[in-house]
């Protein structure tokens, strides 16, 4: 009954959708208050039935209904709780609903919180927000319906698939899937705002925010499916330029530029084109990224891998509202008036900078990522495009973005002193050299691009808090007046410095674990040692045991540094019983320096067993970064500033005339 009610409410949000995709766009065209209202209450209301919808079919799941065949397919009864909860999106219709409730999030925070938007803005960026809701339920219930019953019901399901079972999947996914979705509401302005034919300095405004909230959630994913694969997966490293990873980090590059661009359009009305087109293409590139996810052309460890139908019906979707809007777009940017000029060393100047390298490290990324698709298509020929292409093609772009990053804060708007900014960052440029120059005489030599990322990496740290130390001119003004400066510095500003900082810091981390990664391939027998960057690794044998739902191999290694013991690790192999497949469990122990990582091995004809020993220096400090940056988003977000709508033009007031 349970999952009937999911189904129904599931219809009925379809028809609210349909309902809000076409009344206040009406209301918004004939100027009807009342029908442009309607979106709001209509974008509330598609939002609750969602939610009945999704807990609906997370009660199928929790209490394996196995009816449904979604629960038979993705679960099983022996599963923990946790996986039977995060087993919902788990599978390519529970993500679909997921998908199309974090839409119905977005869109009804228009309607909660977009009170201060235009009335006609507000009721087409509903209208196009349903539109895409309208797509994606239509997609859901006729071809990848989450309710469809199984009769007669089997006694137990089939499981989820065991690389999936592990805590970061309750919550990668959803980050994943809220950065996606969240670039819609840039579409969504986008579209509007053409549909209107008003851009200016408030759509700027506007847009930014719900475009910072998408871009902080997909960053956070991304780390989190990062770090996942690092621990999960046994293979010691952390990005392998796999298509999918490419097509989750193409929208955040993409949305990366968008809140630049955004910001110059903000401050001098310029670059409209420009941030219109990045906010289509930013979408757009989140709906290709769930294609390629669903549509079955890729082999990944993250791709659902459906059949090829369903995945013709996503391109279409995404050729219909990419082709529909780009026309909209050529229709309307003709219209356009570019706004306020700029020399080129400005602050206007660096962050179109910054828009060229980062749009065009996101077009090496797609050719990179489609090109093999494509040759497979047309020739039927086979090859793989891996890390050296991207590492060749990627890293000479970051490296002039990274050098120029420090510079962008601190020069001033529409004409910039480059002299003056230079000698405000030479502390922090000899800083850097001087660490990279003492470190690098400390590690030996390695990969002489080493030195060099790793002091850019620095760069942008001490950059970071030089633009603090700047804005409130430190060494100029007195201790008393430092420190209230220092108070009274808006929040976007230390949430601008945090996320540079957090890029220093990944930078850093990145170049350690790349270039200075210390790796061994053994077969050791109970009692036997071996040695890995500096660490003395005794193999005590292993035990077998049983977890909820797995049997499970583990290996006892007694770790010892010049003598004195450090840890134990106990990786181990797992061997799960629905579905039956085997997955590995890596032991790592985590330091300052990096981490002494083991993975477990086959067992060997001989009787000893094979590992894989890694030491990734800084390893951690991607992860962190990662974090850095997302909380310097949300303190951006939470700047008030960046919440509200900007001023509205006074009206002028009638010239008062004497009395005759």
């Amino acid at each position: 009954m349970i999952a009937e009610i999911g189904h129904f409410t599931l219809i009925l949000a379809l028809a609210v959708a349909i309902a809000q995709m076409a009344v206040p766009m009406w209301g918004a065209h004939v100027r009807d208050a009342r029908l442009m209202a309607f979106g709001d209450s209509a974008a509330v209301t598609q939002f609750g039935l969602l939610i009945v919808s999704f807990l609906a079919l997370t009660h199928a799941f929790v209490t394996s209904d196995f009816s449904v065949l979604n629960v038979v397919d993705n679960s099983h009864s022996e599963k923990p709780l946790i996986y039977r909860i995060s087993g919902v999106w788990g599978n390519h219709e529970g993500s679909m609903l997921l998908w199309v409730l974090i839409l119905g999030l977005f869109g009804s925070a228009v309607a909660v919180f977009g009170r201060n938007l235009p009335a006609t803005l507000r009721a087409n960026v509903l209208g196009v927000q349903a539109s895409i809701a309208v797509a994606f339920l239509l997609f859901m219930l006729f071809t990848s319906n989450p309710f469809e019953r199984v009769d007669p019901a089997p006694f137990d399901g089939r499981g989820l698939n065991p690389i999936l079972q592990d805590p970061a999947l309750a919550f990668h996914p959803p980050f994943l899937y809220a950065g996606y979705v969240g670039f819609s509401m840039a579409f969504s302005f986008a579209v509007a705002a053409l549909i209107e034919g008003r851009i200016d300095a408030a759509w700027a405004r506007w847009v930014r925010p719900w475009t910072l909230a998408a871009w902080m959630c997909l960053t956070l994913g991304i780390a989190m499916g990062s770090w996942w694969a690092y621990y999960e997966l046994g293979w010691g490293g952390w990005w392998f330029w796999d298509p999918v990873e490419n097509a989750s980090f193409m929208p955040w590059l993409a949305g990366t530029a968008l809140l630049h661009s955004a910001l110059v359009m903000e401050k001098r009305e310029a670059l409209k084109v420009w941030t219109i087109l990045l906010a289509i293409l930013t979408f757009s590139l989140s709906l290709m990224g769930t294609f390629l996810v669903r549509s079955g052309v890729l082999t990944s460890v993250h791709a659902f891998a459906v059949d090829p139908d369903r995945g013709i019906v996503i391109l279409s979707i995404m050729m219909f509202f990419t082709g529909g809007a780009l026309a909209l777009f050529a229709w309307r940017a003709g219209a356009l008036r570019q706004g306020g000029l700029f020399a080129p060393i400005s602050r206007e100047g660096s962050l179109v900078l910054n828009n060229v390298l980062l749009s065009v490290s996101c077009a090496t990324v797609l050719v990179g990522t489609l090109y093999p698709l494509a040759l497979e298509g047309i020739t039927g020929e086979k090859i793989s495009v891996g890390p050296p292409f991207f590492n060749m093609t990627f890293i000479p772009l970051m490296m002039p973005l990274l050098f120029a990053m420090p510079f962008g804060p601190l020069l001033a708007w529409k004409r910039g002193d480059l002299r003056g900014v230079a000698q405000r960052l030479a502390f922090a440029g000899g800083l850097a050299v001087l660490f990279t120059v003492v470190v690098a005489a400390m590690t030996g030599p390695g990969p002489w691009l080493a030195p060099i990322c790793a002091a850019l990496g620095l760069f942008v740290l001490f950059g970071a808090v030089t633009d603090l130390l700047s804005r409130a001119r430190f060494g100029d003004v007195s201790q008393a007046e430092f420190l209230r400066r220092v108070v009274s510095l808006p929040r976007s500003a230390y949430g601008t410095a945090l996320a540079h900082a957090g890029i220093g810091i990944m930078v850093l981390g990145i170049v350690g674990t790349s270039a200075y990664q210390t790796e061994k391939i053994v077969a050791l027998k109970p009692g036997e040692r071996a040695e890995v960057a500096g660490y003395d690794l005794l193999f005590k044998g292993i035990q077998p045991t049983k977890g909820p739902n797995y049997s499970e191999q583990i290996a006892t290694f007694e770790v010892t540094r010049d003598g004195a013991p450090v840890t134990t690790l106990l990786p181990s192999k797992r061997l799960y019983n629905a579905p039956p497949q085997p997955t590995t469990e890596a032991g790592i122990y985590a330091a300052w320096t990096g981490d002494l990582y083991v993975a477990l091995g086959d067992e060997q004809p001989s009787g000893g067993v094979a590992l894989r020993l890694y030491f990734h220096p800084l390893v951690r400090l991607i992860w962190i970064g990662a974090v850095i940056m997302f909380i310097g988003g949300a303190v951006s977000l939470s700047d008030r500033r960046l919440r509200v709508g900007a001023p509205q033009r006074a009206r002028s007031r009638p010239t008062a005339v004497p009395a005759e």
